[in-house]
């Protein structure tokens, strides 16, 4: 098991923080179109999950799972939202994510002056630290190494 990538967007669809770990990239698409087209899909499938539940939508849409990837979600009541893409064993990334925006995010970027906001994440100690825990998650697998040359 594995993780994929990670999406932060502001409540407007600005990408405000994008890291990648063992991505296979598909269909070479311009980074600013997958952003586009992520932001797309998360809005309408929150959506289309809040208009078809048929109970209180106190957690809402929080992960969606293909043959391929598992995509764990969380919105902030500020209306942030992130997005990690796994391999499709992981269970609930839930508490990685609020652990990622309350522990990181807040305090790196929020409460940073020199961040400002509703601006894409330039903090170099944000990106080392989400880097760092998201490796020390227990489902991140670090890459196989490369077969050596016959």
């Amino acid at each position: 098991m594995t993780v994929h990538n990670l999406y932060i967007f502001d409540r407007g669809g600005t990408c405000l923080h994008y890291s990648e770990w063992h991505r296979r990239r598909g269909a070479g698409i311009p980074r600013e179109e997958e952003f586009k087209l992520m932001f797309g899909m998360l809005f309408s499938l929150r959506s289309f999950v809040s208009k078809m539940s048929p109970t209180d939508m106190r957690d809402g849409f929080v992960s969606f799972l293909t043959s391929k990837y598992r995509l764990h979600y969380y919105e902030t009541p500020t209306g942030l939202r992130l997005a990690l893409n796994t391999d499709p064993g992981v269970p609930s990334a839930r508490e990685a994510l609020q652990h990622i925006y309350s522990h990181l995010f807040v305090e790196l970027v929020v409460k940073n002056p020199l961040c400002p906001p509703r601006q894409p994440v330039q903090s170099e100690l944000f990106r080392s630290l989400l880097d760092t825990f998201v490796r020390g998650l227990p489902f991140f697998r670090p890459p196989a190494p490369p077969e050596p040359p016959k």
